[in-house]
C-alpha cells in the first residue's frame, strides 16, 4: 500500500493568519512544527493502519515548509516547487493507493479560516462545472482520473464540511472551528495529532485504487478583484472573458485543467502591483 500526502498549510494546527504560513514572517518558523506535527501525524496513522510506503507532497507557498528531520524516518518527503501536478505531484505515476489531503481549507469566497483558492487574495471566485471550488475539489477531480481516492481530509470545520462534497467515503478530522477568516477555536498539538493518527489509521482500510474516473469536459470559471487580471488571463490559450472580473476555458481532462489553472494564477500573479492590486 502506498500513500501520498498532499500537504497544504493553512489548514495546519494553530494557523489562524497570513504571518503562520508566509515563509519569512514572524510566525512562520513557529508554525512550521505545527504543520510538520500535522503531517506526521497521518504517517503514524498510515503505518499504523498497514501502509507500505508513504511520501508527503509539499503543497504550500514555496513548497519548503516542513521539517524533514521531524518526520517519521520511513516517510519520504517531496519539497520543492515546478512539479507538474503541483498539489498532487506524483499520483500521476500509477503506483498510488490513496491520497491525503492534510492542512487544506476552504475555497476562495467561501467562510473559512484563510480561505482562498490559489492567490491569496486576487481570487475572488472558482467554480467547476458552476459548482464553488475549493483546492479540494479541484484536486479530488484530478486524482479521480488516476484511479485514487481521498481517503483523508484535515483542515478547520468548514474544511471538512467541504470535503463532504467530493469525498464523502474520507475520514475528516477538524483541527480547528473556524471563527473568521482569520481567528479559531483551536485545538492543542497533541489532541489534534492523536486525532489524525487514528483518523488515518482507519483511513488506510479506504486506499484502494478504482477504476479511473472520465468525467468531462470540465470548465472552470475563476473571478478576480480586478479587471486587469481577467485581461492577463487571456493570455493563456482558452481563457476567455465571460465578465469584466471573470474568465473561464473549458479542459477535456482535470489533468488538463488544473495545468491551465496553474498557467493562469501564475500569469495574475505576475500582474499584480504591490500598492494596487
Amino acid at each position: 500500500m502506498r500513500i501520498l500526502i498532499s500537504a497544504d498549510m493553512e489548514g495546519a494546527t494553530g494557523v489562524t493568519w497570513p504571518d503562520d504560513v508566509l515563509p519569512g514572517a514572524s510566525q512562520w518558523e513557529r508554525c512550521r512544527s505545527l504543520f510538520t506535527s500535522d503531517v506526521n501525524a497521518a504517517v503514524l496513522g498510515f503505518y499504523d493502519g498497514g501502509a507500505d510506503e508513504v511520501i508527503v507532497n509539499e503543497a504550500h507557498s514555496t513548497m519548503r515548509n516542513l521539517l524533514l528531520e521531524q518526520l517519521d524516518e520511513r516517510a519520504q518527503l517531496l519539497t520543492g516547487r515546478h512539479k507538474a501536478l503541483s498539489m498532487v505531484e506524483g499520483v500521476q505515476h500509477g503506483d498510488v493507493d490513496g491520497i491525503a489531503f492534510v492542512g487544506y481549507h476552504a475555497g476562495a469566497g467561501m467562510e473559512g479560516v484563510l480561505a482562498h483558492t490559489y492567490l491569496a487574495n486576487q481570487i475572488t471566485g472558482v467554480w467547476l462545472n458552476d459548482v464553488p471550488a475549493s483546492e479540494g475539489l479541484l484536486n479530488a477531480g484530478v486524482v479521480a482520473e488516476f484511479g485514487v481516492p481521498v481517503v483523508l481530509v484535515t483542515g478547520d470545520d468548514v474544511t471538512c464540511e467541504d470535503a463532504l462534497g467530493y469525498a464523502p467515503e474520507a475520514l475528516k478530522v477538524a483541527v480547528k472551528d473556524h471563527v473568521s477568516r482569520y481567528a479559531a477555536v483551536c485545538r492543542t498539538p497533541a489532541r489534534t495529532a492523536a486525532d489524525i493518527r487514528a483518523a488515518a489509521k482507519e483511513a488506510a482500510s479506504l486506499a484502494v485504487r478504482h477504476e479511473p474516473v472520465r468525467g468531462g469536459p470540465f470548465t472552470v470559471a475563476v473571478e478576480f478583484d480586478a479587471e486587469h487580471l481577467a485581461m492577463a488571463a487571456t493570455v493563456v490559450p482558452g481563457v476567455e472573458r465571460i465578465g469584466q472580473r471573470k474568465v473561464a476555458y473549458t479542459s477535456e481532462t482535470m489533468y488538463e485543467g488544473i495545468r491551465a489553472f496553474k498557467a493562469v494564477t501564475t500569469i495574475v500573479s505576475a500582474a499584480v502591483e504591490e500598492q494596487y492590486g
